[in-house]
């Protein structure tokens, strides 16, 4: 990632991230498909190249959502006591349309903020 020539406005990261906006001027869009992070930014120009977001997002989302639909699978089990079939009905068209919404929500902000920390690969210091 080189350093900005030219003064771009404060960013903030999270909000940049969750509206899938570009992580330097705010207009441009990061994603060019669902998931798929675009070349460069329409607007301003910055390339993408940078934005390797990894399996953060995946694990992110598998924590939360898991959490959040076990939970709610649980309290129903003990509370209603419903048969098989209607956990079935219910926890599983939740639980996929949590973990699309979600995958892209955290990907988009673990890119802002990884551009807005400068953060990059580990690197040894050659000079020693």
């Amino acid at each position: 990632m080189s350093e900005d020539k030219a003064i771009w406005p404060p960013i903030d990261p999270i909000s940049a991230g969750l509206h899938g906006s570009c992580p330097r001027c705010g207009e441009g869009k990061l994603f060019s498909g669902f998931l798929t992070v675009g070349k460069r930014c329409y607007n301003c120009g910055l390339d993408y190249s940078f934005a390797d977001a990894g399996d953060g997002p995946a694990v992110f989302v598998i924590l939360i959502v898991g959490f959040v639909v076990v939970g709610l699978a649980l309290w129903m089990e003990v509370t209603f006591s419903p048969p098989l079939w209607l956990h079935f009905m219910l926890w599983i068209p939740l639980a996929l349309v949590l973990c699309l919404t979600a995958l892209r929500l955290i990907k988009g902000v673990l890119i802002t903020l990884q551009y807005s920390r400068k953060a990059a690969e580990g690197r040894l210091d050659s000079n020693q």
